[in-house]
């Protein structure tokens, strides 16, 4: 989303400049008008991806919810999900978030959404399916901790910096090819070259937010400990290793806080936004509460 954003936004500059006359594409502007061109494409990027987060989510899986007004109707298990949600934002003095259900064989789980007081936790149908209530409750205080420490926020000032620098070195770059351009197509040559950067760029810099994700990753494990114990964590993470085989091919779709991922050769794990399970469980034996 975020990349598409950003280049619907210069597509967008350069045809204003070729209908209207208005000098938006960062070609005829200097270093410093250039760069700031980038921070605004950049944090257009970026913000207007975490603004929408929540919307995306409930459009990309049909969930129900579990409310004070259904309260009664639920589960043993969705009960679990839905009380460890109420106390740990009651406990933090937030406004509840959200608390879905999606249709899913998967054992996951995310959160999303703009700010600690306009969330979304769902789970999976999969997740209520496969684990006990104590391992519910670990995977729900490592979404609540996603939540409480601010991560989709201090994510997207990370992208809103990479994006920066994507937009900016490629315009940089493209000027340097730009006597290359075919004259007669130029305009959309020089769009065509600006956007092939942006996107090659773009997949280099994800290496970057993917590292800090997974940092961020650690830190929502350490403050899951601190609300149900790190024992539980560390076996329920071990359950997880033997159920590594179930995830599904399109776990892509809300990969930024998916609680499950696949076992990676060494390359694939510069790509993921998870650590390794073993990674997580080593680093949970060694933190002191």
């Amino acid at each position: 989303m975020n990349a598409a954003i950003m280049v619907v936004i210069t597509i967008s500059f350069y045809l204003v400049e070729r209908f209207f006359g208005i000098s938006l594409s960062t070609h005829t502007w200097g270093y410093i008008g250039m760069f700031i061109s980038a921070a605004i494409i950049g944090f257009a990027g970026s913000f207007l991806s975490l603004a929408i987060s929540k919307w995306m989510a409930k459009r990309a899986y049909k969930m129900t919810f579990l409310t004070e007004e259904n309260e009664w109707t639920l589960s043993e298990k969705e009960r679990i999900v839905y009380s460890t949600v109420i106390s740990l934002a009651r406990a933090n003095s937030i406004k509840t978030p959200e608390i879905g259900i999606y249709i899913d064989s998967e054992p996951n789980a995310f959160a999303t959404g703009p700010s600690k007081n306009n969330s979304l936790i769902a789970v999976s149908t999969g997740l209520l399916e496969w684990m006990n209530k104590d391992a519910i409750e670990w995977v729900v205080a490592h979404e609540m901790a996603h939540i409480l420490n601010w991560d989709m926020v201090t994510m997207t000032l990370l992208q809103w910096v990479l994006n920066t620098f994507v937009v900016f070195i490629s315009n940089i770059l493209t000027n340097i090819i730009d006597n290359m351009l075919d004259e007669k197509m130029w305009f959309f040559a020089r769009m065509g070259v600006v956007i092939f950067f942006q996107l090659l760029l773009w997949i280099l810099a994800s290496l970057i937010a993917n590292k800090f994700s997974r940092y961020r990753e650690f830190k929502a494990d350490a403050g899951s400990a601190k609300y149900v114990g790190k024992d539980k964590m560390i076996a329920w993470l071990q359950a997880l290793k033997n159920m590594q085989n179930l995830a599904s091919s399109d776990e892509w779709k809300m990969a930024a806080m998916q609680i499950l991922t696949k076992k990676r050769t060494w390359f694939m794990a510069l790509f993921s936004t998870h650590p390794d399970l073993d990674d997580r469980i080593s680093a949970l034996e060694n933190l002191r509460i």
